[in-house]
């Protein structure tokens, strides 16, 4: 895997990362010259981190990838991992970081998957880039803040995020007593974490050599308007959700299907927030398939 600051017009720098084109075999190979795809006909996956990570794809996911021959670009949002702080982001503009460093590596259209803060940021790609971004999978992603449903119902820990419908002053308060709640997670999410999704809470660790702000900005980038509406996703869309998740509710997989105009949802009766991800290589080939 190769990783590269992008230098973005506004002067901001996004540390960005590509597993490079590969086949089935999981070697690698040139780009076919439309950069969608590797000599051996694989397209290109963009994954979209969750909250805190450092914006390097995650093992399981390369792996899954690879095996298919899908090569794995990523980057690292504001203030995460490396990446320059944007003050005020909204979710919308995860849209231009993204096509900025998918045309960076030499990428025209590409596949989209974002996992729990990354769900979000995955589909304002296809909101506003509907030309790059050909298909979005969200695993235990939030819906849009609204009062129309209470969006904070079955949420173990709600507290960053309704410290976030304040502000972020409000928002980075709360995070100097904050303290994770390991009631969040089911039992199978913690064996995810011991097991075959370790790296998740590694890279969270790793995470943390930058702070909260990442975190902070990401939490009220959700709190308020995101910049785009879910009626203007025109690709297809697979909504991926744990009936048990307690971080991010079965209401918010709901109001996303109801809202998104193609759009299909699983749902994982068995799962949490973390194991939910073990649906990795069958969203990839639900993604090979459109």
């Amino acid at each position: 895997m190769t990783s590269l600051d992008v230098r973005l017009a506004d002067g901001r720098l996004l540390r960005a990362y590509d597993t490079g084109p590969v086949d089935p075999a999981g070697s690698t190979g040139p780009a076919s010259p439309d950069g969608r795809a590797d000599a051996a006909g694989g397209p290109v996956l963009m994954w979209h981190h969750g909250s805190p990570q450092t914006g390097a794809p995650l093992a399981p996911v390369v792996a899954a990838a690879a095996a298919r021959g899908i090569r794995v670009i990523s980057y690292a949002r504001p203030s995460y991992g490396g990446s320059s702080p944007l003050p005020d982001r909204d979710v919308g503009s995860a849209a231009d970081d993204a096509v900025a460093v998918a045309d960076a590596f030499g990428v025209d259209t590409f596949h989209a998957m974002g996992a729990s803060g990354g769900g979000p940021h995955a589909l304002a790609g296809a909101a506003r880039h509907p030309d790059r971004v050909t298909a979005v999978v969200t695993l235990a992603g939030l819906a849009p803040f609204t009062e129309r449903f209470d969006w904070f119902a079955g949420m173990r820990a709600p507290g960053g995020l309704r410290a976030a419908r304040e502000g972020r002053a409000a928002r980075a308060r709360y995070a100097e007593t904050d303290e994770f709640d390991p009631e969040q997670f089911l039992p199978v999410d913690f064996a995810a974490l011991d097991g075959a999704w370790s790296d998740l809470g590694a890279d969270v660790g790793r995470a943390a050599r930058w702070g909260d702000d990442g975190l902070i900005d990401d939490d009220v980038a959700f709190a308020k308007p995101w910049g785009f509406e879910l009626g203007e996703i025109a690709v297809p869309v697979l909504v991926v959700q744990g009936e048990g998740d307690r971080v991010v509710p079965r209401t918010h997989a709901s109001w996303n299907l109801a809202h998104l105009p193609e759009a299909t949802l699983w749902m994982r009766l068995d799962d949490g927030h973390v194991s939910v991800l073990g649906v990795v290589p069958d969203a990839l080939d639900w993604l090979l398939a459109r």
